[in-house]
C-alpha cells in the first residue's frame, strides 16, 4: 500500500483499493478488577469486573469514533478470554484474529481505587507466562498485521518475553509497503526486570548512555529496546517524564536529537500541553506545541491511550497537526471525566469544532463529566426543526 506518513495514503500498488481497516492494534489485554470502595488491597473486600490493554484501549475508541479497527493478540482458552473478545468486540473492534491458547491463561490485575500518581496505589498483576506472552512471528497471524492503514503498537509488549520482543522488533524494522508505524513508548520499567541486563552501557550517542551508572549486574535492557523500536516508527509517542526516567533525556528538542527517524514525534507534556515535531512536505520541518485542555479529572487512568486514539483519528483524516494534537486532547478529556480506562469519544461535529478554535477560546475551555454528552445534546438540540 501506498501510505504516506500522515496516514492519508489511500491505495494500494497500482491503484488498487486501500485496506478495509484503518488501524490494527497489537497488544496484550487483560480483566481487571476494580475496587468496590477506596482503601489497600487487603482491605477491599469485592471487585467490579472490567478489561484494561493498552492497544485494545486505542481500538476501542477508535471504533466508537467511527474507525475500521481490528484487534490482533492472543487470550487464554478460558472465561476470562471469553469476556476479553466479547467486551471488545462489542465496541466494534474486528477480533478475528485473536488466537486462543488452551495451555495459557489470561491475564488479570487488581488494582486500588486511589490515583495512580500517588504511594497508595497498588497494582497486582498476574500476567506472567499469560497467552499473550507467547506472541510470536509464529503464533499470530502476521497477514492481519499488515491489513490496516496504520499499525499501532506499544513498548509494553515488547517487555512480555523475549518472542514478544522479537515480534516488535520485526514489525518495525523499516521496509518498503509497510502500514505506517505507531509505537507509544510505556515505558514500564517493572516489566523489564525479567530480562537479561546489558553487560555494559551502549555505544549510543544520546545523553542517557553517557555517564548513567550501570544496576548492578548491568543496564537496564528496557530503555535501550524502546530507543531501538522506537526509531523503527513513523509516529511516536512519549511523554517529556518517561524519557527521562528511561532514557536521561531532560527537554522536548532532546528528545527529538534522540529519535530523528520518526516522521512525526509526539512528545507529552501533562500539564503543558504536547510539542509534536514533523520532518518533511514542503514546509521542511516543524515544531508545533499544543497546550492541554483545563479538565476536572475523576480518574488519571487511559488517558495516554485515548490521546493516541484521538491523534490517530485525526491522522486518518489528513487533519493538520494542530488539529491532530487537539483531537488528542479532547479524546484523552472524555477518559479523564470517566471512573474507567475507556470512554465514549467526542462525536465527530464536536470535536471539529471544538479543534477548530482559536487559541484564546481553546485556552478557556473547562470539561467536567459528561461534557461529551451534554455538548452533543446541546448541538441536537440547536438543529432546527423541519
Amino acid at each position: 500500500m501506498t501510505t504516506t506518513p500522515d496516514g492519508s495514503g489511500t491505495h494500494g500498488p497500482g491503484g488498487t483499493p486501500a485496506p478495509a481497516t484503518d488501524v490494527v492494534c497489537l497488544g496484550e489485554s487483560m480483566v481487571t478488577f476494580l475496587p468496590g470502595r477506596p482503601g489497600r488491597l487487603a482491605d477491599v473486600p469485592s471487585f467490579d469486573r472490567a478489561i484494561g490493554g493498552a492497544e485494545s484501549n486505542v481500538a476501542c475508541m477508535l471504533a466508537a469514533a467511527g474507525h475500521r479497527t481490528k484487534w490482533v493478540s492472543r487470550v487464554g482458552a478460558d472465561g476470562f478470554g471469553d469476556h476479553l473478545v466479547a467486551t471488545i468486540a462489542g465496541y466494534g473492534v474486528d477480533t478475528s484474529a485473536v488466537r486462543r491458547d488452551r495451555d495459557r491463561p489470561t491475564g488479570i490485575y487488581f488494582r486500588t481505587a486511589g490515583d495512580r500518581a500517588t504511594d497508595a496505589h497498588e497494582v497486582a498483576y498476574y500476567r506472567a507466562g499469560s497467552a499473550a506472552s507467547a506472541m510470536s512471528v509464529t503464533t499470530l497471524d502476521t497477514g492481519a498485521l499488515q491489513d490496516g492503514r496504520i499499525l499501532h503498537l506499544s513498548g509494553i509488549t515488547a517487555a512480555l518475553s523475549t518472542d514478544c520482543l522479537d515480534l516488535l522488533r520485526t514489525l518495525t524494522a523499516r521496509r518498503p509497503g509497510r502500514p505506517l508505524v505507531s509505537f507509544d513508548v510505556n515505558h514500564r520499567p517493572g516489566l523489564w526486570r525479567g530480562f537479561p541486563k546489558l553487560s555494559a552501557p551502549p555505544p549510543l550517542s544520546t545523553s542517557f548512555e553517557r555517564g548513567r551508572p550501570p544496576e548492578q549486574g548491568g543496564s537496564p535492557i528496557g530503555p535501550r529496546v524502546l530507543l531501538d523500536l522506537a526509531r523503527g516508527a513513523d509516529l511516536v509517542f512519549v511523554g517529556e517524564d518517561e524519557a527521562r526516567d528511561a532514557w536521561g533525556l531532560d527537554g522536548s528538542r532532546a528528545i527529538r536529537a534522540a529519535l530523528p527517524e520518526p516522521e512525526v514525534l509526539v512528545v507529552k507534556r501533562g500539564a503543558g500541553g504536547v510539542v509534536v515535531f514533523h520532518d518533511g512536505g514542503p514546509g521542511g520541518a516543524t515544531a508545533t506545541t499544543v497546550r492541554s485542555l483545563d479538565v476536572e479529572v475523576v480518574a488519571a487512568v487511559g488517558a495516554g491511550d485515548a490521546f493516541a486514539a484521538g491523534f490517530l483519528s485525526a491522522t486518518l483524516r489528513g487533519l493538520p497537526l494542530r488539529a491532530r494534537a487537539r483531537y488528542g486532547h479532547l479524546f484523552a478529556a472524555a477518559a479523564l471525566t470517566v471512573p474507567g480506562d475507556l470512554a465514549a469519544p467526542p462525536g465527530r461535529a464536536l470535536a471539529d469544532g471544538l479543534a477548530a478554535l482559536d487559541d484564546a477560546a481553546w485556552g478557556k475551555l473547562h470539561l467536567g463529566p459528561g461534557w461529551t454528552v451534554a455538548a452533543d445534546r446541546r448541538a441536537a438540540e440547536e438543529v432546527p426543526s423541519p
